[in-house]
């Protein structure tokens, strides 16, 4: 485990299911601390969750009373995290997808470059879906559409270390990103600001049911969400074109 003072691992919850316990475990064996916000979930897993924390000082949980979003929990985690000193938040999800002996890698990448954002570039294995992996190459092509092909590797993958200082100022000054939006949002409004990326691999693993994966994925309902995001910011990518077009043509 390797202890840090400006960087911590920030799990948002949401009805997780049994991966979550070692999930958990598995990120408090790489970093500390770990940060878990159970965003309004109804299945009672804070109280396994509040159980660990009381055995082990470097995990804390909060608790929203009701479910917000993935992206109102990284913010209420950020604010607090912020408030006590902290520079960069991890995010991962609490079912296990995301590579927990990959957090170290990630926090050393962002400690050399602390102003950069880094952002997971993920590998599929054979359980990956095949819809899921086909559809995020559209909403990719958008990403790299809005930033003018500023780097980002993959615009949905969550497994990723922001710069909180930057991030929670976007947020303030707006009312979207709090839900399944949050993820591409974040990297594309991050990279308006000159927020570099630095993309690193990292492995992803689809759980069947049966193996305790769980999903909230919506297909209807979230791909509405993104294609009215992409609408928002295709129009802001509009207005910020001459500022984007020097900006990669100073780069090279």
């Amino acid at each position: 485990m390797t202890p840090s003072s400006t960087h911590l691992v920030l799990i948002p919850s949401y009805n997780p299911g049994p991966k979550m316990d070692s999930t958990v475990r598995a990120a408090l064996e790489h970093w500390a601390p770990v940060w878990v916000i159970v965003d309004g979930s109804t299945d009672h897993s804070e109280h396994r969750l509040s159980a660990m924390a009381a055995a082990d000082v470097n995990l804390r949980v909060s608790v929203l009373p009701k479910n917000r979003g993935k992206g109102a929990a990284v913010l209420f985690g950020m604010l607090e995290a912020r408030a006590l000193g902290f520079t960069h938040v991890l995010t991962m999800d609490s079912d296990g997808q995301h590579p927990a002996d990959s957090i170290a890698t990630f926090m050393q990448a962002s400690i050399a470059s602390p102003a950069a954002m880094v952002l997971g570039k993920p590998v599929f294995d054979a359980s990956a879906p095949g819809l899921r992996v086909k559809g995020r190459k559209i909403s990719n092509w958008w990403a790299n559409l809005e930033t003018l092909w500023a780097g980002i590797g993959d615009s949905l993958f969550g497994f990723r270390v922001y710069p909180i200082d930057p991030l929670i100022g976007i947020m303030r000054r707006q009312l979207w990103m709090r839900r399944f939006d949050f993820d591409v949002e974040a990297v594309v409004r991050l990279s308006w600001r000159d927020i570099v990326p630095i993309n690193l691999p990292a492995p992803v693993r689809y759980f069947k049911p049966e193996e305790g994966g769980v999903s909230h994925f919506n297909y209807w309902r979230d791909n509405a969400l993104l294609t009215w995001m992409h609408f928002r910011l295709f129009f802001g990518f509009i207005l910020r074109l001459p500022l984007l077009a020097v900006r990669r043509l100073r780069r090279g």
